[in-house]
């Protein structure tokens, strides 16, 4: 009688180890495998279905690839660095194309990038207004903008006329308190005077340097203020008449870098703030658009800003319905901001030592 462990039963324990090693190896070979294959990110559903028939093939590639190899001599198993990695041509071609579902979520189309939100576009904008080099702006002084400018006559049928763009010079006093002139105008190469009857302080109506710099520069206490602030006209969304406001704010003004970027973040904060992929000024410059529509008048707002460095060029509104005799796309005003300075005087031009003549 053979002792146990001996004889005839070695030749069975020798394949069953055999065996077990083989086992190994594939599973060891599989792990090795699993080591190419990207992470699913964790913000992205795989479907399952594509997953696991790629998964099966590639699987049944590596299979068919080692029944067709004739088996090595029975070694210990070393873990090789994963790029030293090798793989049968077909199951690493197959591979790939696993990856590139992984990656892809399963998603069928052309693989462009999507497209960035208006929330991102503000978010750009703000931070380059952050930036900004603008110097404190004293009460005795005035904010001078030059710009382009059209308007559209209203009619009563509800059809309207786009005038022919013109050139616009305003001069804006900084004076805190209440004052009956509130600043200069030439249109048109005729002067006008801004004056309001009774006086009018620094406000909502008035913004001067000092005023804006006092508004909050947190975006939600911001957009709070604002509303609070803000009285829409008959018909109008209150969210449009707010931002409008921000944009009024915008534009014939200058303010600290950190009220810029926060009226910015306030209007991302806004509902149905969209972004547009191409915006046109008065001036015809093109550039990518910010643009909100009000849905009780059919009328859209929109900010035009430069694509490469995100500073304001201009401002337009349009109709977005049939109104009456009005068709949808008239032009309502728009607006080419072309240089903004300060200056001591009224009537004097940003570089220039003394006021312009008339």
């Amino acid at each position: 009688m053979n002792a146990a462990g001996s004889g005839p039963a070695r030749p069975e324990r020798e394949r069953e180890d055999a065996a077990y090693e083989d086992a190994a190896h594939e599973d060891s070979a599989r792990e090795e495998l699993a080591w190419l294959l990207p992470p699913v990110p964790a913000e992205r559903d795989v479907p399952s279905a594509p997953y696991l028939h790629h998964k099966d093939r590639l699987m049944q590639h590596i299979d068919d690839d080692q029944n067709r190899t004739p088996a090595p001599a029975r070694k210990v198993l070393r873990r090789l660095p994963r790029p030293a990695l090798l793989m049968p041509a077909a199951a690493l071609a197959l591979a790939g194309a696993l990856a590139i579902t992984l990656t892809s979520g399963g998603d069928s189309g052309d693989g462009a990038r999507p497209r960035e939100t208006a929330t991102v576009l503000l978010d750009r904008i703000a931070g380059t207004a952050a930036k900004s080099d603008v110097k404190p702006v004293r009460q005795d002084q005035f904010v001078y903008v030059k710009s382009l400018t059209a308007g559209a006559e209203m009619k009563e049928d509800g059809s309207s006329k786009l005038e022919p763009r013109h050139e616009r010079e305003v001069w804006m006093s900084q004076q805190v308190k209440r004052i009956t002139k509130t600043g200069e105008t030439k249109e048109n190469g005729e002067w006008g005077r801004m004056a309001e009857l009774g006086g009018s302080p620094a406000g909502v109506h008035r913004p001067t340097y000092q005023w804006l710099a006092s508004l909050p520069t947190d975006p939600d206490a911001l957009l709070k203020e604002l509303y609070r602030m803000t009285e829409p006209d008959e018909g109008q969304e209150k969210a449009q008449a707010v931002f409008s406001r921000i944009g009024s704010f915008l534009g014939e003004t200058v303010m600290p870098p950190e009220n810029a970027a926060a009226l910015y973040k306030a209007a991302a904060k806004i509902p149905g703030v969209t972004r547009k992929e191409d915006a046109v000024d008065a001036a015809g410059r093109h550039g990518v658009g910010i643009a909100r529509v009000d849905k009780g008048w059919g009328v859209a707002t929109e900010w035009v800003f430069d694509r490469d460095g995100l500073t304001l060029l201009g401002e337009r509104s349009y109709r977005t319905t049939d109104l009456g005799a009005g068709k949808k796309g008239d032009v309502m005003e728009k607006t080419a901001y072309l240089k903004r300075g300060i200056v001591d005087h009224y009537r004097q031009r940003p570089g220039s030592v003394s006021p312009a003549a008339g």
